[in-house]
């Protein structure tokens, strides 16, 4: 199979080095080499989130964290504030698992503003919030920073981030923001492959999780945090051994290769690089404010085929991804997320040029 470079928001390009340790032998997961594997990857997870609170690995796509997240912790009701189609999938979630919840949509392309989370906690109806960080059907990114003022006059409230585009590409301060639950999945800032998410649970999480009576089994977060805190870092079921030998490798780069602010801060570039590109040749979708900084939405402007650009940049060994859902075709979104450089970009957007013969 010829291989196409990744440009799009999951999954992402993988780094060799990374591919190589999925192929460690496996070791049992019950032995102490898994629980000291478990709590290295656990205490790295700690440091790139800000956060001392303990970690959970799951064998899942980040939409099961998701579903952990709003099931186990929502007792009255829940407020979903989505800006786009993976906020509204967490509000599906609830309805789903029989979790009673509202919905705010805002204005695709547009964020969460404090304004709108202040109107729907100042009623008192809500004792869980759920925020997307990142929304990658509309390359929206969330100013968690100025949502958190509001969380702070709600304590009562539990406040879950959805980082799964996000985290390894953006700073997180997850304690300092009073994040209750953060989630995030392998295959998209943190350059894994598919098939691993994260999350971060703060106590005031545990403790509402235990007036939960039906909490389901396989995302049961108090039986996933036991397993992490009284079994000393062992889990419930067996883990993917092969993503955490890949996770531990790739966040010893991260931290220590890389940098975590050098790392934020290449992010960033790339973002401005690729919106000036849009912006020069197209139009940005969402308010620029809201740009996000690993994986930019392009309104198709000249009325191109997204779908014919990408088989012919498929012909040179390349991959976009088209507008999502009723976005198709009307937008098209580049990822610049994990270890892209803006050389690739340079490269991508050279060929782009090429092939739809842009000028100015």
């Amino acid at each position: 199979m010829n291989h196409k470079k990744l440009f799009i928001p999951g999954p992402v390009e993988v780094d060799e080095g990374v591919l190589r340790k999925m192929a460690t032998p496996m070791i049992g997961h019950r032995s102490s080499e898994w629980s000291e594997l478990q709590q290295r990857v656990s205490e790295k997870l700690q440091t790139l989130m800000y956060t001392r609170n303990p970690i959970i690995l799951s064998a899942s796509s980040g939409t099961g964290l998701l579903e952990m997240a709003i099931r186990c912790t929502t007792a009255k009701r829940a407020i979903v504030f989505s800006v786009g189609a993976f906020g509204n999938r967490w509000h599906e979630i609830a309805e789903g698992n029989g979790v009673p919840a509202d919905k705010h949509e805002a204005e695709w392309g547009s964020g969460t503003t404090p304004e709108i989370v202040e109107r729907y906690l100042s009623t008192g109806k809500y004792d869980l919030a759920t925020v997307t960080h990142n929304e990658t059907s509309t390359g929206v990114m969330n100013h968690v920073e100025e949502l958190a003022e509001v969380f702070r006059k709600y304590p009562d409230v539990l406040w879950c981030v959805d980082a799964v585009s996000s985290l390894g590409g953006a700073k997180i301060e997850v304690d300092k923001l009073g994040i209750d639950i953060c989630v995030t999945s392998s295959q998209k800032a943190l350059g894994l492959p598919p098939g691993l998410s994260l999350a971060s649970v703060s106590e005031k999480a545990k403790q509402r999780a235990q007036r939960i009576d039906k909490r389901g089994y396989y995302f049961d977060m108090l039986l996933l945090l036991q397993y992490v805190v009284e079994r000393k870092f062992q889990y419930p079921s067996t883990p993917s051994i092969s993503h955490t030998f890949a996770l531990d490798f790739a966040l010893d780069r991260i931290l220590n290769q890389e940098g975590l602010e050098a790392r934020f801060a290449r992010h960033r570039e790339i973002a401005e690089y690729v919106r000036s590109w849009a912006k020069r040749h197209f139009a940005l979708f969402p308010k620029e404010e809201y740009a996000s900084n690993t994986v930019t939405c392009i309104s198709n402007t000249r009325q191109i085929s997204v779908k014919d650009l990408n088989g012919k940049l498929a012909e040179r060994g390349f991959m976009i991804s088209n507008g999502y859902g009723a976005l198709k075709e009307k937008t098209f979104r580049i990822a610049h997320m994990a270890e892209l450089q803006r050389t690739d970009l340079e490269e991508l957007f050279g060929h782009i040029e090429e092939i739809l013969e842009l000028t100015g």
